[in-house]
């Protein structure tokens, strides 16, 4: 299945090279694919504020690689730098609240720079632990990847309906994609038979990203409003939800993208498996369930304008970026560790305890 999957490979999203990091630019797509290049941890930081980079594996590779260019700017700068690198560990951090893979990668770099000797090279070993993060979630993606179609195979036959939510491809992961990369797979082994896609209001992730890579691929792909999706469950026989996450509690309760949370009611309610593939980096076991994860919400306004005008005065917006859904909706989570079936605090304790499965 690796083999396959390397052979399949179409979009990458994210590129470190001559010391710096370039990124496909995801408001632009699918319109345009167009490059930018980043030199500096503000710049990274605001790429990942203003939605340029999306996704939590994908947000916590660029922020290691914004410490990169800054301990160069610091050094260059001369004085105590690795005082002064605070100031970008804070700014980076800061980038994205939800996403725990921001602050875990920013973990290895901290503890990577406490390791640095004085008489090595800090940039160096800091640019060797960025890619190192990058290649990890590569190979993350791709143990998901064959857990997640083995957990398909041995419930249902084949061909089927899936149905996703979100982005969880390559442009939101450091290759192949989480939840997309457990589909792409199960493609390949034959057994799918239609992708159903959210479109995922208020952004559009699903038609604007996620149809533009499965279509990409040649694999047969529906775009649906969100609010179609329990029709679909009822009668176009889909037999999984497969999704993402941005953060999953000790408990097993998982935030992600609006809307995550009615697709597993609605799965709960029609028979349909629901499953969440994400890295264990992507797991928060100091938070001990959904409750304490924080969600971020936007300006309301961009519900109330359409082709630039305003639809009307006393209006308010509900906004949210993210929901939690809670564990006991959740059929299965998979991790490049392993898979929790019906998770649960016990469950997901387990799992941190494990290494990773080659």
């Amino acid at each position: 299945m690796r083999d396959r999957l390397l052979a399949a490979e179409k979009v990458k999203a994210i590129e470190w090279r001559d010391s710096t990091l370039y990124l496909l630019d995801q408001r632009a797509l699918p319109f345009e694919e167009s490059w930018i290049a980043y030199d500096s941890a503000a710049a990274v930081a605001e790429a990942i504020r203003s939605m340029v980079v999306c996704g939590a594996p994908a947000v916590g590779i660029c922020a290691a690689y914004g410490v990169v260019l800054a301990a160069r700017a610091r050094l260059a700068a001369g004085g105590d730098w690795f005082v002064a690198l605070e100031e970008d560990f804070t700014l980076l951090a800061g980038s994205s609240p939800v996403a725990v893979n921001l602050s875990w990668a920013l973990g290895r770099m901290r503890e990577r720079l406490a390791r640095v000797k004085e008489q090595a090279d800090p940039l160096a070993a800091l640019e060797a632990e960025a890619q190192a993060i990058h290649e990890s979630d590569r190979e993350a993606n791709l143990n998901m990847a064959q857990l997640g179609v083995d957990l398909i195979r041995r419930h249902q036959g084949n061909p089927q309906a899936l149905l996703t939510h979100g982005n969880t491809g390559a442009l939101a992961t450091g290759g192949f994609g989480t939840a997309l990369g457990v589909i792409r797979a199960a493609w390949l082994e034959g057994m799918v038979e239609q992708v159903y896609v959210d479109e995922t209001r208020p952004r559009l992730q699903g038609s604007r990203l996620t149809a533009w890579e499965l279509a990409g691929e040649g694999i047969p792909v529906t775009v649906n409003v969100d609010a179609a999706a329990a029709h679909l469950m009822k009668t176009k026989g889909v037999t999984w939800v497969v999704v993402g996450a941005e953060r999953i509690s000790a408990n097993g309760d998982v935030a992600n993208r609006i809307g995550t949370y009615q697709l597993a009611v609605n799965a709960m309610h029609h028979g349909v498996r629901f499953m969440v593939v994400a890295p264990s980096s992507s797991i928060d076991m100091s938070l001990a369930s959904g409750e304490d994860i924080p969600c971020e919400e936007c300006a309301g306004e961009e519900l109330l304008e359409i082709a630039g005008r305003r639809m009307g005065e006393g209006i308010a917006g509900c906004n949210p970026l993210f929901d939690v859904t809670p564990a006991d909706l959740i059929d299965a989570i998979v991790t490049e560790k392993g898979v929790v079936e019906r998770p649960d605090a016990a469950k997901m304790a387990q799992l941190m305890c494990r290494k990773r499965l080659h």
